[in-house]
């Protein structure tokens, strides 16, 4: 670790500073690094979730069959990305907590570990995907959709290398501070999905498989972009040369340590998924599964901000823990929460005075024109839902940050598969109130797994403050 020197020059591109804007933003006031690195993030996110709704309704027109059959490929690809953004999520951690305390080769090397961690797990995950995307559909509850399920998710499972290394790539930006760049990725690849989706399902009359094939090229051409900037026009602060490269345990086991939980946060939320969808299945049919598949979407694009403010707060937050500055964190959680309270709550009231109007989009044909009423219903619901997201992401953002993956995962585990899934299946199930029964859970499961992230991670954060050899500078007024 370098300590003496501030200006650390990289030996494989001498031209570079050590210290680019975004590392500086990083090492400063708190508040104002979460704000101007969420906001690049939120409006790349928003894009992004945008081409997913956008999908969905260019895939409605196909009829119900088809939304509940990408329904049920959704799962597996939560997973998917899972894998990509649980060891970004790592990746992120371990660079910030580097920059934090002033090791740019410890950054570099977590970085090319990433790669490499990356290209594996894509290299074990994707010919059993591919080969048995049928037989999973089935096993999902698919029945009779189970057919166009698997033409989807083939070649959407075809691309995982291009979606791991996508996640990693955007993670190590952010990582380093550079919101702006991974914004330009995200947007172009939303462009370009939402352009090629109606042409590719109906102009080349490739149908469902249309629309994964829109992702695919979309991720390829981003796969590029980042190759570019990382291996062409290097500029970046983490290098990912191969050149000095040499394997070390302690740092595979450092980004894993934050990697796998993260991950299998991710693999809780398909796990509640199928579960959702087989209640669903069970109180009301495969409509319910398509209702929920629309409605899930709008609550994933509404819910975005927070999601991008969280990713900022992983990469301050390891900044400010790399430094021992432990009093920072208590800003970062207080501001990163209310911060996003205020947006949930002004989410909650467009979404409830809209929700008919935005149902419509998923039901202007008329092989789905029934599903309505239903679509509306549920949104309307979900406005209960929102505000009690920011406390439960920030937190696990917060773990993360930290190197505590396994405290963020069991906050997920109690969230997905006690709190909300217990929740769904009384009301849904054991009172007989049906589909909105089932809704109602995910409410109240949302609530409880908000409250009890919150809780822990400020009882974390005051045994940190309380230790001794905290940096001085956390004692800094600014920051309490």
């Amino acid at each position: 670790m370098i300590e003496s020197d501030p200006v650390i020059t990289n030996k494989t591109d001498p031209k570079l500073n050590a210290e680019t804007a975004g590392v500086s933003l990083l090492r400063g006031d708190p508040k104002k690094a979460i704000l101007k690195l969420s906001a690049p993030m939120i409006i790349a996110m928003l894009l992004t979730s945008l081409y997913n709704i956008v999908n969905a309704i260019w895939v409605a027109g196909l009829g119900s069959d088809a939304m509940a059959a990408v329904g049920f490929i959704t799962p597996l690809f939560m997973i998917l990305m899972g894998l990509g953004a649980g060891l970004g999520a790592g990746v992120t951690s371990v660079i910030s907590r580097r920059i934090g305390a002033q090791d740019r080769e410890g950054a570099d090397s977590a970085a090319v570990h990433a790669m490499g961690l990356m290209l594996a797990i894509a290299a074990v995950v994707t010919v059993p995907l591919f080969l048995f995307a049928e037989p999973l559909a089935l096993l999902f509850g698919a029945g009779e959709t189970a057919g166009l399920a698997a033409e989807y998710g083939r070649v959407i499972f075809a691309g995982t290398v291009l979606l791991l290394f996508v996640n990693i790539g955007y993670a190590i930006l952010r990582a380093e501070g550079d919101a702006k760049r991974t914004m330009y990725a995200m947007v172009a690849s939303s462009l370009i999905n939402m352009v090629l989706d109606p042409l590719l399902i109906y102009t080349a009359g490739l149908g469902i498989a249309g629309a994964a094939w829109g992702t695919l090229i979309s991720m390829g051409f981003v796969a590029a972009i980042l190759l570019y900037w990382f291996y062409v026009k290097r500029d970046t602060y983490v290098s990912l040369s191969w050149q000095h490269f040499r394997a070390d345990g302690a740092i595979v086991l450092d980004i894993l340590k934050v990697g796998l939980p993260a991950s299998l946060e991710f693999v809780l939320m398909s796990a509640l998924a199928i579960i959702i969808n087989g209640m669903l299945v069970l109180v009301a049919g495969t409509d319910a599964v398509a209702v929920y598949t629309a409605g899930w979407r709008v609550v994933m694009f509404a819910i975005i901000p927070v999601v991008a403010i969280g990713t900022a707060v992983t990469a301050v937050t390891g900044a400010s823990y790399g430094a021992r500055q432990y009093k920072r964190l208590r800003v970062i959680q207080r501001f990163s929460v209310g911060f996003g309270i205020a947006i949930t709550l002004l989410i909650s009231v467009v979404t409830y005075v809209f929700s008919q109007q935005i149902a419509f989009l998923f039901a202007y044909a008329p092989e789905s024109a029934h599903l309505a009423p239903m679509i509306a219903a549920f949104l309307a619901t979900m406005c209960f839902f929102y505000p009690f997201v920011p406390p439960g992401i920030m937190s696990g953002s917060i773990f993360q940050g930290m190197g505590r993956g396994i405290n963020s995962l069991i906050v997920s585990l109690f969230r997905n598969l006690i709190f909300i899934a217990l929740s769904a299946y009384i009301l849904g199930v054991v009172l007989a109130m049906g589909e909105q029964g089932v809704w109602w859970g995910i409410v109240i499961g949302d609530i409880l797994g908000g409250l009890l992230g919150y809780a822990w991670a400020w009882l974390h954060i005051r045994s940190l403050i309380a230790l001794p050899g905290a940096a001085a500078d956390s004692d800094d007024p600014e920051f309490v």
